[in-house]
């Protein structure tokens, strides 16, 4: 077989996984990529002194496979390869960053530009201040430059548009302004603790989700089943951190349209659910709470009350407020047909997420390759069509409904005491793992390799900002350059999770 077919959280050894000529390797992975119900998760190079080990994970939705496979190049810069992208354009993500970190390079890569400035990058004289920004030359067209310092309080990364008097016409989005070398960190800490604290701070916003699977991983590579007050104290803790983004982007999305009202009630209604996570684990972003191998804080039947208390109060305060609001000329004059994304596009980019489900493409982890309690409960995405701001609206609302209900449900289900928990063994050596998570923003992917002692050798991480950010830059084509920021909200993607 020319790939190896594993689940989600599937450890295989390394041995184990094809090895093919990079010509088998091509033709075999941009032709799964041809199928709608398939995609790729994560694809990258592993350095073998001179050579570099390719690995490309394709999900197939339709079967709940990943399947795996593995091909070596050489890392000499001489050698050029045909591209992935020129096939398939949704691999343009994964060949920039192979290019800017090993210098590969491709013989037909149609948008081979910089994708985030790492301290490591092949080319060190490749800076930021000389990024190769498309230009249109015309004496009726004109630049607009934003950030990397904005006027709020927002992290770092630069847009240029080119607009027609106010219409835009082409969106560029620079992002590499913030390093930490997180991956690099979770090879050179030693202890589980450590590497656990660090998947928290892969993105601020998303500690569930990225620590979710950096757990489910960890556990999948020592051999470790979670007993059910693992998965149910998890699963609550993922829909939780839903409700609580959700509600604030409901929030953010007002205040970008001057509704005064909406921006106060959505955001008071942010409040209570973070301050449960407080009361859970003793930080409102939940950090401390996901731990692989044990459960710090378990769900216990008096937390259970009080979150049935929180949404007897949160959800009809919510219902009325959005009633409200969606039912005001005003409102909907700025949201409806407002930064458009089309179904042909994300299949193109190969969106995942929030952003691919209001264009009418059904990516999500929790129903394709289930999780935790997911295959329990069942979960059933929810999808938008009109690929708008409004539909962007519109599912973080109806997510947040769909949550609440997942978490009564597993509140009147919840183990009636803690199961006990063996601890972690070592982990296995030269082995691949993967683990994916559906984070709120969407499809979260780390992959994991270890070394013939069980010692973690390389790390991936996949935030889904980083497939989704062009989706913002196609969006915001032929709209006014006043309705961007409504447009930046309405996907609200991450620089650090982008930039690593």
């Amino acid at each position: 077989m020319n790939a190896i077919p594993i689940k989600n959280n599937q450890s295989v050894r390394l041995c184990d996984i094809p090895v093919l000529s990079y010509e088998e390797f091509m033709e075999l992975n941009t032709g799964i990529a041809g199928d709608v119900y398939c995609h790729c998760v994560n694809y990258f190079g592993m350095p073998l002194g001179d050579e570099l080990r390719l690995f490309c994970c394709m999900a197939d939705d339709s079967s709940g496979n990943i399947l795996v496979s593995s091909a070596f190049i050489g890392k000499d810069s001489k050698n050029k390869y045909p591209s992935f992208t020129a096939r398939q354009l949704a691999f343009h993500v994964f060949e920039r960053e192979l290019h800017e970190n090993f210098g590969i390079r491709y013989t037909d890569h149609p948008w081979l530009k910089p994708l985030r400035y790492p301290d490591n990058r092949a080319d060190l004289l490749a800076e930021i201040k000389n990024y190769p920004f498309y230009q249109i030359e015309s004496e009726e067209l004109h630049e607009v430059g934003v950030g990397p310092i904005h006027a709020g309080i927002i992290e770092p990364g630069h847009f240029r548009f080119i607009c027609n008097g106010e219409q835009i016409l082409h969106l560029e989005i620079q992002l590499g302004y913030q390093h930490r070398g997180v991956e690099q960190l979770f090879v050179e800490k030693e202890t589980v603790l450590q590497k656990n604290i660090l998947a928290e701070h892969i993105a601020g916003d998303t500690v569930i989700g990225h620590t979710t699977a950096f757990a489910g991983l960890w556990e999948s590579l020592c051999g470790f089943s979670a007993g059910e007050d693992i998965l149910f104290a998890r699963t609550i803790a993922s829909e939780l951190e839903r409700i609580a983004i959700h509600t604030g982007d409901l929030s953010a999305i007002c205040t970008d349209i001057a509704y005064q009202l909406g921006s106060s009630v959505f955001g008071r209604l942010r409040t209570p659910v973070i301050n449960t996570f407080q009361q859970w684990c003793g930080n409102r972003l939940a950090k401390g709470l996901v731990r692989a191998g044990r459960n710090p804080y378990p769900l216990t039947a008096s937390l259970g009350d009080d979150l049935n208390r929180l949404f007897d109060a949160y959800e009809p305060d919510l219902n009325e407020m959005y009633q409200r609001m969606k039912t005001l000329p005003s409102v909907l004059a700025r949201l409806e047909r407002t930064g458009t994304i089309t179904r042909d596009q994300v299949e193109q980019i190969g969106a995942v997420g929030t952003t691919a489900r209001t264009s009418g493409l059904l990516r999500d982890i929790r129903w394709t390759h289930p999780y935790l309690y997911y295959g329990h409960i069942p979960h059933q995405p929810i999808v938008k069509h009109h690929g708008d701001v409004y539909s962007r609206t519109q599912i973080r609302k109806q997510e947040i409904i769909q949550s609440i209900r997942y978490i009564r449900k597993l509140v009147a289900e919840m183990p009636a005491k803690e199961f006990p928990v063996s601890g972690l063994k070592t982990a296995a050596a030269d082995t691949f793992v993967l683990s994916l998570t559906e984070g709120w923003r969407g499809e979260i992917c780390h992959c994991g390799i270890t070394n013939g002692s069980g010692d973690l050798v390389y790390y991936k991480i996949k935030d889904p900002s980083l497939h989704n950010w062009l989706a913002l830059a196609l969006a915001v084509r032929n709209n006014d350059i006043s309705d961007f920021p409504i447009c930046n909200k309405s996907f609200n993607l991450s620089y650090c999770g982008h930039d690593l």
